[in-house]
């Protein structure tokens, strides 16, 4: 079970390009958020749809692999690591930022219908 610990998996759209940096000695990070929408009835029998945004992270390997197949709107299948972080801002107040790690990435729908994938 421990292999279990602090998993996620998501599938949804880019909501925008990723943003790409490269930093000394070959490291690269790419960042996007994801949207996922889950559906149901309400007691009326209407359709509901609510959307979540997710940030996500990508490193290396991974985040070359964004930077050359994802852009917005692309339906993506991600797995990775929830991670936490708190920073304060400039007016001193105490802000918290969740974030995804990726750990594996699958392209949806890549053009011809195929499959990309990539672990780290």
């Amino acid at each position: 079970m421990a292999s279990m610990n602090n998993k996620v998996q998501l599938i949804g759209n880019l909501g925008k390009d990723p943003e790409v940096k490269d930093f000394e000695k070959g490291k690269k990070v790419a960042n996007f958020s994801l949207a996922t929408t889950e559906s149901y009835k309400n007691d009326a029998g209407e359709k509901i749809s609510e959307t979540s945004w997710h940030n996500i992270v990508a490193w290396n390997g991974l985040a070359s692999i964004a930077e050359k197949y994802l852009s917005k709107g692309k339906e993506v299948a991600v797995g990775g690591r929830l991670s936490y972080r708190n920073y304060e801002d400039k007016d001193g107040n105490k802000k918290y930022y969740t974030e995804i790690i990726l750990s594996e990435i699958h392209l949806l729908r890549n053009g011809n219908n195929s499959v990309l994938s990539e672990k780290s």
